[in-house]
């Protein structure tokens, strides 16, 4: 891609480094390195999440009545108040210490992440986002569109110069892997409820028991639907963990953003072919990454529209226009934000 130099741009501002960015946000190599370190991290929490009831790791046994974690039987501990050998008050004091107790840790944790770094779970481990993106990537190939709801074609040219080509063909692909992923998950959501041993069993000798396939062909049926036409609506509008992440990114003005430097944005001109932008089509959520951080709301901080803006700028010596910036640099690209608007 053609790009050019604006020798009359003030020089860049020190920004915050943030930790898990180390590589240099210009180099288009470690723009690229950082993608594959993500997607190391998807896959790895993708492995985790289908084989966690495998290995008694996490899951709730319906036909045991009790839950496992790390390999051990976990309790609430009604049993003895059932048997009337424990009080009400004791009983209570057991559902609180292992029931609520590690829930509200679970959720500090990951609401404490959310208040610094937003989405990260989303975008760097959340098993369905990765989905998301591998749907995308086809009905991309096979439409010209990540979405089917898109109103707009994708711009015909990847970051790095290659041409997007379209292929009707990829239908082909586009539907079995959705129906594909849908299966596999409504296989891997059983398996939290019933012994994998037994879920596996029936479903590789053909005996799956009536309830099992009623289960199995409602979920597929359904995540079919919602991986083909809904699972953008879902991150942004259903999902509970993004949403309350999100909230709390949105309360600390200094947490994680994409910050843009608005004063170099005649640069984005040249961004891609006909004023088309880069960064505008790799995000995965159908975001405008160079807007507010409130109109970032859905933000899972994948980090594809930075490396997409330092792969088009990768000529330019000035760097690209889109970093990762917390703390103070936050607050000023929001305030930078707000100074344009009233102008």
């Amino acid at each position: 891609p053609v790009t050019t130099m604006n020798t009359g741009a003030p020089a860049r501002k020190p920004q915050r480094v943030i930790p898990i960015a180390t590589a240099p946000a210009g180099d288009a190599a470690a723009a690229a390195a950082m993608q594959r370190r993500r997607r190391a991290f998807q896959a790895g929490f993708f492995a985790l999440f289908v084989l966690a009831p495998v290995f008694d790791l996490f899951r709730y046994d319906l036909d045991a009545d009790h839950a496992w974690l790390l390999g051990m039987e976990w309790r609430l501990g009604l049993d003895p108040f059932l048997a009337g050998q424990a009080s009400a008050l004791e009983a209570a004091g057991s559902i609180i210490l292992k029931l609520f107790v590690p829930l509200l840790a679970l959720a500090a944790l990951v609401i404490g992440a959310a208040w610094k770094w937003g989405r990260l779970y989303c975008g760097w481990l959340c098993p369905h986002f990765s989905v998301v993106e591998s749907i995308n990537r086809l009905m991309a190939r096979a439409s010209g569109k990540a979405s089917v709801w898109d109103r707009h074609l994708l711009p015909a040219w990847k970051p790095d110069g290659r041409p997007a080509r379209i292929d009707a063909r990829w239908w082909g692909v586009v539907v079995p892997a959705a129906v594909g992923f849908a299966f596999l998950w409504a296989v891997v959501l059983l398996t939290y409820l019933l012994p994998p041993a037994q879920v596996y069993g029936n479903l590789f000798a053909g005996e799956l028991t009536r309830n099992q396939a009623i289960f199995l062909t409602a979920a597929t049926v359904v995540l079919s639907l919602e991986f083909l036409f809904a699972r953008h609506l879902f991150c942004r509008f259903v999902c509970a963990v993004g949403l309350f992440q999100s909230l709390a990114w949105m309360g600390n003005r200094d947490a994680l953003v994409v910050g843009f430097e608005r004063e170099r944005a005649s640069d984005c001109s040249n961004c891609l072919p006909d004023r088309q932008s880069a960064c505008d089509a790799a995000c995965p959520m159908r975001l405008r990454p160079r807007n507010i951080k409130r109109h970032m709301f859905t933000c899972t901080q994948c980090r594809q529209c930075v490396d997409a803006c330092a792969t088009t700028q990768h000529a330019n010596p000035q760097g690209p226009l889109l970093s990762w910036v917390a703390g103070e640099a936050a607050r000023q690209n929001e305030a930078g934000f707000r100074a344009l608007k009233d102008r």
